[in-house]
């Protein structure tokens, strides 16, 4: 409902902002029920991996079982994203999209390190929050109201962990902002 029945274009212009390219790695920290992951996968083609990881057992099936109807292959796995179950400097790219405000301050910090971590030397993050708080009007308020994570925040999160913002600004979707930034390989 939160992208008018339009989810696989606005995960297509996530990925765009992550600038993927054939051949990369890439982790989905968060991802649901593995739209964006799938999308991800496209667009890095056979050459490329995509992982997802989710914290609900229920989502990783219905991503799993989503990617195999699409006959895609991306991994997934039941994980947190403070503590990421994948080797050092494993990824290309790492993807965060309407994940971190659902996390506590603590957390995220580590989220951020963790994330640094599994990121190669110069490989990119893309993090997709809310940027303000969600009006409570309508009819949708009714059934979930949306945290946020202000854009300066996530900035500062991403620096305090080693990871050097290259751009931000608005997805022109609601009060969504990103911020993509670029792993300097030391750790």
């Amino acid at each position: 409902l939160f992208t008018h029945r339009s989810d696989r274009a606005f995960r297509e212009r996530l990925a765009g902002l992550a600038h993927l390219v054939g051949g990369e790695s890439v982790l989905d920290i968060g991802c649901g029920t593995g739209t964006l992951a799938i999308v991800a996968k496209r667009q890095v083609g056979a050459a490329g991996t995509v992982f997802g990881i989710d914290a609900s057992p229920a989502m990783i099936a219905r991503a799993t079982s989503k990617a195999g109807k699409a006959g895609i292959g991306v991994a997934f796995k039941n994980a947190v994203a403070e503590a990421l179950p994948f080797a050092d400097a494993q990824f290309d790219v790492v993807l965060s999209t309407l994940m971190l405000h659902h996390l506590p301050r603590k957390v995220r910090q580590q989220c951020a390190r963790e994330i640094h971590r599994v990121l190669k030397p110069q490989g990119r993050v893309l993090v997709v929050d809310f940027g303000a708080p969600q009006r409570k009007s309508g009819f949708l308020a009714h059934f979930h109201w949306h945290g946020h994570v202000d854009p300066r925040e996530i900035i500062t999160l991403l620096d305090e962990a080693g990871l050097r913002s290259t751009e931000s600004g608005p997805v022109g979707i609601s009060s969504l902002q990103f911020v993509l930034a670029v792993s300097a390989g030391d750790r």
